[in-house]
């Protein structure tokens, strides 16, 4: 169904991976210049990781709106938390396994990826 509440919901999630897209950029370019290239690139890593799981949740989740689809709606949205789950899961273990990581800008930068959503209202409050 694709009414004018999934486009809304489509719009806002849109709006919060691009905000964040643009952060772990930022945020990545600030390790780089005070610290090097193997930090930016874990926290960079650290980022993707998070980002990912986060796009494709967005999009199973925003599948359905409304009272008429309420019962989509709900399965959309757990099937799209299990699937988050499962991606971030998979993109920690193929990251710490083919790639050469520093942990602390990692995880660090994967935290504040989860912080994002929270805070992104401050930035965007007309789509609030």
């Amino acid at each position: 169904m694709n009414n004018k509440l999934t486009k809304t919901g489509r719009k806002i999630a849109l709006l919060q991976i691009l905000f964040t897209m643009y952060m772990v950029l930022m945020i990545t370019l600030i390790i780089y210049i005070f610290w090097d290239i193997s930090h930016a690139l874990s926290g960079f890593t650290g980022g993707i990781v998070a980002i990912v799981p986060n796009i494709v949740f967005a999009l199973k989740a925003f599948q359905y709106a409304g009272a008429q689809s309420s019962k989509k709606v709900v399965e959309s949205f757990f099937s799209g938390v299990k699937l988050k789950m499962v991606l971030t899961a998979l993109l920690f273990a193929l990251a710490f396994k083919f790639l050469v990581l520093l942990p602390i800008p990692f995880f660090v930068m994967f935290c504040l990826v989860m912080v994002m959503p929270l805070i992104s209202p401050l930035f965007f409050k007309k789509y609030y």
